[in-house]
């Protein structure tokens, strides 16, 4: 009997029946729950309870079984959700798995075939799928006529009919299992969401931003170590294909990265820092995602203790092109956190939208400190923890485990009342600084940011005082 070939399910009806079910079925077992906690006496809003836990694994398998869209757009509920949904929920949307199965490429080939046009006949595609995601996967070619090897990426047939129709679906399951409430903050944040959700699908726009940080990276001076971004081939880009240079690298937590010497890999890390303040501080452009996918390491020979390593940027789906007004509040919140400037901190979280001017005295004490926890290894030497510092007094970006009690810190300010919705760019941003310490923590570097950072601080404020 001849093997049955996966195809992308794409019968919307069944779909988005099976995950309002779900929900309907999560939100009256909530329900029960809730009355049967308040008959015992405890107490009712526990989301922590095992009966919470079992629901929202229950919720976090439908999506895994669904595949496809359910699956990115659980991820990007992991990301974002914490903001309006219950813990509990977040913790089970963070084991969801984006190793997808790749379609057979019987299912795909007709859909490239007609995005390709007479251009597919110029290529020998590898069958054999690379690399899959929740979205995509990537699949080798070779070009004739040079025997040049590039890559693929292929968007799911049929996926863009399929996205507005899943995450309404989504939206419903966890109205119906009362993990959210309607109102104004939810829709904003939604709707945010759908709009990054519609970017991470649009080639055409990706393309356009592959090119334009190359060449921003092209023209940076003295960078600290080599940026590359792939090259794209425009003449097999199409709106599901995107054709791009084969790079050979390994990423940053293959194990021959931790055998390199302090100095390579203090040289990586304060790269990746300073690629994040050129970001915010000169080129308002930010990647967004910082999944240790979407960079390589192109490593020269491991034996030298100094040596000159390229760091690799693959993924342009997830860009932020940052508005001007919010761009002065963020640099200024930066600024004013690696100073510790409660005061100019709290008046950058006011223009950011994350405080509100009538904020009470304790919310801007839970906003400032969070803020300025998550700023710690920006701080002066001098005021750094010396219980983070080696023996020359350089900040240990491992050793301080700064994201695992920044998250113990941010739980705490999110439970409170006075705890404000922050911006969806506000929360990009963070979640930026946040792949790029642990990226910095998986190279177990040794640095202190303090002078990189206040050069780009100075830069900027040279720049705005002389009107540029």
């Amino acid at each position: 009997m001849a093997k049955k070939t996966p195809k992308l399910k794409g019968n919307i009806l069944p779909r988005s029946l099976s995950i309002s079910l779900a929900g309907a079925r999560a939100g009256g077992a909530l329900a029960a729950d809730s009355l049967m906690q308040r008959v015992m006496g405890r107490d009712s809003g526990d989301s922590h309870s095992r009966f919470a836990r079992r629901e929202a694994e229950k919720f976090v398998q439908e999506l895994g079984r669904l595949k496809g869209t359910y699956i990115k757009i659980g991820q990007m509920l992991a990301l974002f959700g914490e903001h309006f949904l219950p813990a509990v929920l977040v913790d089970a949307l963070r084991d969801l798995s984006d190793r997808t199965e790749p379609l057979h490429w019987e299912a795909l080939a007709p859909s490239v075939r007609a995005s390709l046009g007479e251009r597919y006949r110029e290529l020998d595609i590898d069958p054999e799928a690379v690399a899959a995601a929740s979205l995509s996967q990537v699949h080798l070619a070779k070009i004739r006529d040079s025997g040049e090897w590039i890559c693929l990426k292929i968007q799911y047939p049929g996926l863009a009919k399929l996205i507005d129709a899943d995450f309404d679906a989504v939206v419903r399951m966890l109205l119906l299992a009362r993990w959210v409430k309607a109102g104004r903050d939810l829709d904003d944040w939604l709707s945010s969401m759908r709009v990054h959700l519609h970017n991470e699908i649009d080639y055409r726009r990706e393309a356009r931003y592959t090119e334009e940080v190359a060449a921003l990276l092209h023209d940076m001076e003295a960078p600290l170590v080599d940026y590359y971004v792939a090259e794209l081939y425009p003449q097999y880009c199409t709106d599901t294909v995107l054709a791009m240079e084969f790079i050979e690298g390994v990423p940053v937590t293959d194990p021959s990265v931790s055998g390199l010497s302090q100095a390579r890999r203090n040289a990586l890390g304060k790269g990746m820092l300073a690629l994040f303040f050129c970001e915010v501080y000169r080129w308002g452009v930010l990647q967004t995602d910082p999944n240790f996918g979407n960079y390589l390491l192109r490593l020269d020979d491991r034996r030298k203790r100094e040596a000159r390593d390229d760091l690799v940027l693959l993924d342009f789906g997830s860009v932020l092109d940052c508005p001007e007004d919010f761009l002065l509040h963020m640099r200024n919140t930066i600024a004013a956190g690696q100073q510790q400037d409660r005061q100019g901190l709290v008046d950058g979280l006011i223009g950011l939208g994350c405080l509100k001017r009538d904020a009470s005295d304790e919310a801007r004490r839970l906003f400032a400190d969070f803020c300025l926890h998550l700023l710690e290894p920006l701080r002066p030497p001098g005021q750094l923890p010396a219980e983070y510092l080696n023996a020359k007094g350089e900040y240990c970006w491992g050793r301080s485990r700064l994201m695992r009690r920044a998250g113990k810190q941010a739980a705490v300010s999110s439970a409170s009342r006075h705890f404000a919705t922050p911006s969806r760019d506000f929360a990009l941003i963070a979640r930026k600084l946040t792949g790029v310490y642990n990226f910095i923590s998986a190279l177990d570097a040794q640095f202190n940011a303090y002078e990189m950072v206040e050069s780009h601080i100075r830069l900027w404020r040279e720049r705005e005082n002389h009107g540029a």
